[in-house]
């Protein structure tokens, strides 16, 4: 091998010092200084990041087209136009209140208050309580709410952070955990905590298998694998803890995750499989016996996100519809995320994360020991938490009780069915994959569906719209239950096909033709400002303060 190299290695020394013969020392150090930052660039850019090269360089071609003086002027203009329609949007639905911009000297009355509560809460132009939203509130009894406004009145100032002052609440969330792992057929050694909401139970999962992982396995670039139509939660959790996520397609027919490219996914860097349960886009479940015999084979923990249908899956055999198994029965299934405060018609604020083994939730918590203030540690990602949010949930779930569970997710899984049913029987449209539980996601190939999405808002139906390929969906609750509703939004959206398709060419108008045009844009950034301008206007206070 020398022999053989040994010309190769004069010839490029003899090129290096022909180089830089009668050069300075500093010209000599700033060439290889250069050389060496240009080269590890060029490898990153090449080797070293999770799109393939085509999209990289398509990335880099649009950021560098962005800094051209006459490009970044049109940009900006259009993100102007942008910022000036969510502003206006915002404006209109609050021009006749006025806003509070200080604090005022002396203390508002309790009848002033409620005046401008019960003002600020008349703001929305949807029907929710009759049934005309998708998701967003998944029941409303005003026997349920006494209670759980009575409940939370008496916690409202307690801190489970404190567990020496409010043991009880501590006792309130295991009895809370202890009642949702059974429902998802927990052994004796499983465990959980209470969170926020799903994004957070999401997001302690993520942290606990990349932990565990880095201790046992001394795995340093942590890997999860997850399917495309997870949910968006997985991809914060990456943000937030460094985490590379290997995201797999679907199969377009059954909208489940294509098991054969997920399986060659799965190296020595995964920390964690994901698998839903179902996903929030179409409804559909994940192969999740097959994921979970991945987790066994290769050592991986399994995630199962069952955060929107977890409180449907866990009662459906009961209810009289069954469907596969997608809990602790699966010997791989080692977490599970569930959402308390969606089927399990707690006020908004409660989830529940779930472990197989202690060992895993462990990993979970957060103790800081050189704190000045003391030894420090936390089970989530708050610190501080409402207590009134873990007493009025577990309230909500005593109060329900198992059998108004079954009977609760017996009416929704048939109004769902129903609907489902009656969409495929209309023209103009499709149902993505097969539901399992409460959504139903739609499509088309004969027009721009968004113009459905457009004339069923004017009929006053709010829906989620997809992308990736368009769609809307609609997630069916105790509200759609409700005498007539199913039949009326069969019967609006069979109208407004009937008017679509009398010139199916037609593009999309008024707002959704935005949120197309966003979907088209091959530079995903812009889609960011235009999101992030969004998320400003929620947050928009007059230009002139009105002083209280």
């Amino acid at each position: 091998m020398d022999i053989i190299f040994w010309p190769i290695t004069n010839h490029v020394k003899a090129t290096i010092n022909r180089t830089f013969e009668g050069r300075e020392a500093w010209q000599i150090v700033s060439t290889s200084v250069t050389t060496v930052v240009v080269v590890t660039n060029l490898f990153r850019f090449l080797f070293q990041k999770e799109e393939n090269i085509i999209e990289r360089t398509k990335k880099t071609a649009f950021k560098l087209l962005r800094k051209i003086p006459s490009i970044k002027k049109k940009i900006d203009e259009e993100l102007e136009t942008v910022t000036k329609n969510f502003e206006d949007s915002m404006k209109n639905k609050t021009k006749d209140l006025l806003y509070i911009t200080q604090l005022p000297k002396e203390g508002m009355g309790k009848e002033a208050i409620f005046k401008s509560l019960d003002e600020n809460l008349s703001l929305g132009n949807y029907d929710w309580k009759g049934g005309q939203v998708s998701g967003a509130v998944y029941y409303f009894n005003q026997d349920l709410i006494d209670l759980v406004s009575a409940v939370y009145g008496k916690t409202s100032y307690t801190n489970p952070l404190h567990p020496d002052l409010f043991p009880g609440l501590c006792k309130m969330e295991a009895e809370v955990v202890r009642m949702t792992i059974d429902l998802f057929h927990g052994g004796p050694d499983a465990v959980g905590s209470m969170t926020s909401g799903g994004t957070e139970s999401i997001l302690m999962a993520c942290k606990a298998f990349r932990d565990y992982a880095r201790d046992i396995k001394g795995i340093t670039h942590p890997e999860i694998v997850v399917p495309i139509t997870a949910h968006s939660a997985f991809d914060k959790a990456a943000q937030f803890f460094k985490l590379k996520i290997r995201s797999i397609p679907i199969d377009p027919l059954t909208c489940q995750v294509d098991l054969v490219k997920y399986k060659k996914a799965i190296n020595n860097n995964t920390v964690m499989l994901v698998a839903s349960a179902p996903n929030f886009p179409y409804g559909t479940m994940d192969n999740i016996s097959t994921i979970s015999e991945f987790g066994i084979r290769y050592e991986v923990p399994v995630h199962v996100d069952s955060c929107l249908g977890g409180f449907l899956s866990c009662f459906m055999e009961e209810a009289g519809y069954p469907i596969p198994i997608c809990d602790f029965r699966l010997p791989g299934v080692t977490s599970i995320s569930a959402d308390t405060h969606k089927y399990g018609y707690t006020p908004k604020g409660s989830s529940v994360i779930m472990y197989k083994e202690k060992k895993y939730r462990h990993y979970q918590y957060t103790v800081s020991t050189e704190w000045p203030g003391g030894v420090y540690g936390s089970p989530s990602v708050s610190g501080s938490r409402p207590g009134g949010n873990i007493a009025v949930c577990w309230a909500a779930m005593l109060n329900f009780g198992r059998d108004q569970y079954v009977q609760a997710t017996r009416e929704i899984i048939h109004t769902t069915r129903y609907i489902e049913k009656g969409l495929r029987r209309m023209k103009g449209i499709f149902v993505f994959g097969n539901p399992v539980t409460s959504v139903v996601a739609i499509g088309s190939k004969d027009f721009e569906v968004y113009r459905l999405s457009s004339a069923l808002e004017e009929k006053g139906w709010n829906l989620n719209a997809l992308q990736f390929p368009s769609g809307l969906h609609i997630c069916v609750t105790r509200q759609h239950t409700q005498p007539g509703v199913a039949d009326k939004f069969l019967d609006d959206v069979r109208d407004c096909l009937d008017e679509i398709l009398k010139d199916p060419g037609l593009p999309v108008e008024g707002k959704m033709a935005i949120y197309g045009v966003a979907q088209s844009l091959p530079d995903r950034s812009i889609v960011v400002d235009f999101t992030r301008i969004f998320l400003d206007s929620m947050l928009y206070t007059p230009v002139k303060e009105i002083k209280y």
